[in-house]
């Protein structure tokens, strides 16, 4: 239990406690503690009843059974790598930055909710933060599975095609691809490419509440330069390296 404690208090803040409530959340439905309606994001409940923990509830509760454990367990892999990927990497040290992508994204997902009709919101939610970071380390290549290797640009597509196929679904993939899609054009593409305003500065009073840590380097309009060199290490799409055969030190 310490070495699990120590592994959680290691943590970034946001990645943390995203995958601790949607843990907790899933738990609670799963064991009926709360009813799973309560849980999650209803139009009529929503608007016209002021039910407003359902935008906030919707993201982190997803249904388990046995028919949604894999998947579910698919999903919460994705939020730790790729976020931990993020608040450690493009977002090392400002914490802000971080907390108002997020907050940005999970307004669009619940605003896509309410239209098309969407109760849970774990899916676009994770997968939104997927694509920022295949969009900031496009180059990177990846690996799928059967061995198959790709830039990490097209991963999302990917497991958009993927679930298309296997499940009949993919919706909820494309509408994350979109709302990721949305953020990194107003923050990176618009500004840098087409010369218009910084649509998506952080706000003051976010920064109030997680002022940047030392160490962490600000950028603002443009993403940060690629850190990886030409020749860039392959990683599987669980965030796996494949490593070289080495040489024997002294040769």
């Amino acid at each position: 239990m310490s070495d699990l404690r120590d592994w959680f208090n290691s943590l970034p803040i946001f990645t943390r406690y995203w995958l601790l409530f949607t843990a907790s959340l899933s738990l609670i439905g799963r064991f009926g503690i709360l009813h799973p309606r309560l849980l999650i994001l209803l139009y009529d409940r929503f608007i016209h009843h002021f039910e407003i923990w359902r935008a906030v509830t919707s993201v982190f509760f997803y249904p388990l059974s046995q028919s949604t454990g894999f998947h579910f367990m698919i999903n919460c892999y994705f939020l730790y790598n790729y976020s931990l990927r993020l608040e450690r990497g493009e977002y090392n040290g400002r914490p802000a930055d971080y907390c108002f992508m997020l907050l940005f994204n999970w307004i669009c997902c619940v605003v896509v909710g309410l239209i098309g009709d969407f109760p849970l919101l774990m899916d676009p939610m994770v997968i939104s933060v997927l694509y920022v970071w295949c969009q900031l380390n496009k180059d990177a290549i990846v690996n799928f599975w059967f061995g198959t290797q790709f830039k990490a640009m097209y991963l999302p597509w990917v497991l958009f095609a993927f679930n298309l196929v296997i499940s009949g679904g993919g919706m909820m993939e494309l509408f994350g691809i979109l709302v990721g899609h949305l953020y990194v054009f107003l923050k990176f593409k618009y500004p840098q490419e087409l010369g218009g305003p910084e649509l998506l500065n952080t706000p003051k009073f976010i920064e109030s509440y997680f002022p940047p840590q030392q160490g962490g380097i600000r950028w603002f309009g443009s993403a940060p330069t690629q850190r990886i060199p030409s020749q860039q290490q392959a990683r599987n799409v669980f965030g796996g390296h494949n490593w070289g055969r080495g040489h024997v030190l002294g040769q």
